[in-house]
């Protein structure tokens, strides 16, 4: 099929618009229920029964969960990706509407998940649907619009379900997850870390007859605080992570550069002890460690085992990764080690070639936006990187199916109270996500 024609495009555009009091309505709903990891089976019933009522030609729910639908016969399978979980809603008191009940006027809705990232769904269960309308599904190609369960607990479980258990492999993937805009090639990947430290109890009133888990567990974090906020100079002790924008210690250095630097910080702490007048036994902590390119799970677990007060104090310290076990709300437990890889697809990929051409085509070379958006929008980079984590680190970072995103809302409203998407956005996401299969299967 190749590249579409101005009147194409101008129809997908016009349908993608003409669909928008159907989005808003989707959307709505999906909201009107609670769906937080492990929670997501009124979302599914919702998005199934609607992919029902357009007319997919395939609709399923597998074990975990994932509800699927499929349009078109062709051989070459394109996925659209949105996880269909959300968060809590925190405080109430800090909500200035109903999150389930949600809002709308002409510009935006309101509501838990609008950004993050129910909305991406909905412009994919119209994109199509206007594929169908106009006839754009041919024997190239086959649409998969997948809203996955869980990625709020551990990103990317779904998808290695999807792939090891469902033996699915699309093509490519596009991420629904909100963009602000613009395109999407990579993200930082993540690993959650835990360290252990044993001591031995006593009598508060003679602290020296005992060893102290806290006291070591300071030295340890001191170190842990240096390796994030050090330089990489070669005289420096602990070396900071830093060090892998450095052409010296990293060769993928300027994609590290394109996503950032790798980071670390304490974000819990645990210990043990006989009483409030005893010293402590053991203690540990959990790390959140964000990881650039060219950083594994492996050397990010040897950094920390190499920080000079985790050797000081031996066997006493052990050093892992956490693993995820949570039961999907189907009952299904599928384990796996809270590792989520760095992935990164390059700008020369026909993936990202495609997805650039096709948004150009359809709007320009700047990202678009509401009244409200477009102004901050526009001054981005159309190419651009996440900086939470999505789906990604399964589909390309484990996998090696490449990811491209677009989506609507805007990363800045993920997790937080009042949250909102633009119709614009749905309308704008619905109309691309329609156009690019054409683009890519030339």
């Amino acid at each position: 099929m190749g590249k579409l024609s101005k009147e194409e495009l101008e129809k997908i555009k016009s349908l993608a618009e003409g669909y928008k009091a159907d989005m808003t309505a989707f959307l709505r709903a999906i909201v009107a229920n609670p769906g937080e990891s492990s929670d997501e089976a009124a979302h599914v019933a919702t998005i199934k029964a609607e992919m029902e009522k357009v007319g997919f030609d395939e609709v399923k729910v597998d074990p975990q969960g994932n509800v699927m639908g499929f349009m078109g016969s062709g051989k070459t399978l394109i996925a659209f990706d949105g996880h269909i979980d959300t968060v809590g809603i925190g405080n109430r008191d800090n909500w200035n509407f109903d999150p389930y009940e949600g809002f709308e006027d002409d510009e935006e809705i309101g509501g838990r998940g609008v950004s993050d990232q129910l909305g991406g769904t909905v412009s994919a269960v119209y994109a199509a649907k206007i594929m169908k309308d106009l006839g754009l599904l041919n024997d190239k190609y086959r649409v998969m619009v997948v809203g996955t369960v869980q990625e709020e607990d551990c990103d990317g479980l779904c998808w290695e379900y999807i792939y090891h258990e469902d033996k699915i492999r699309p093509e490519f993937v596009v991420s629904s997850e909100p963009t602000d805009g613009g395109l999407y090639r990579g993200q930082r990947g993540r690993m959650e870390i835990r360290i252990d430290v044993k001591g031995v109890s006593c009598h508060g009133s003679a602290p020296d007859r005992g060893d102290n888990a806290i006291y070591k567990m300071a030295d340890i974090l001191r170190d842990v605080r240096a390796l994030n906020n050090n330089g990489d100079a070669e005289s420096t002790e602990i070396r900071g992570l830093v060090k892998m924008l450095n052409p010296k210690y990293n060769d993928q250095w300027k994609e590290a550069r394109f996503l950032g630097r790798g980071t670390v910080t304490a974000s819990q702490i645990f210990f043990t002890s006989p009483s409030r007048c005893a010293v402590a036994d053991s203690c540990a902590v959990s790390l959140d460690r964000r990881m650039t390119v060219g950083e594994t799970w492996e050397s990010c677990l040897e950094e920390i085992r190499q920080l000079p007060a985790v050797k000081k104090y031996g066997d006493d310290v052990v050093v892992s990764m956490y693993n995820y076990d949570r039961p999907s709300f189907t009952g299904v437990v599928y384990p796996i080690e809270c590792y989520f890889p760095t992935w990164v697809l390059p700008e020369d990929h026909k993936v990202c070639t495609s997805a650039v051409a096709a948004y150009k085509d359809l709007f320009g070379d700047k990202r678009i936006g509401s009244k409200k958006t477009v102004a901050e929008r526009e001054v981005r980079p159309l190419l651009d990187k996440w900086t939470f984590s999505t789906n990604g680190v399964s589909i390309m970072g484990r996998n090696g199916i490449p990811v491209i995103g677009f989506g609507p809302g805007a990363e800045a409203q993920a997790h937080a109270p009042n949250e909102i998407t633009w119709k614009k956005d749905l309308v704008t996401c619905a109309a691309f996500y329609a156009a690019l299969p054409a683009y890519y299967c030339d």
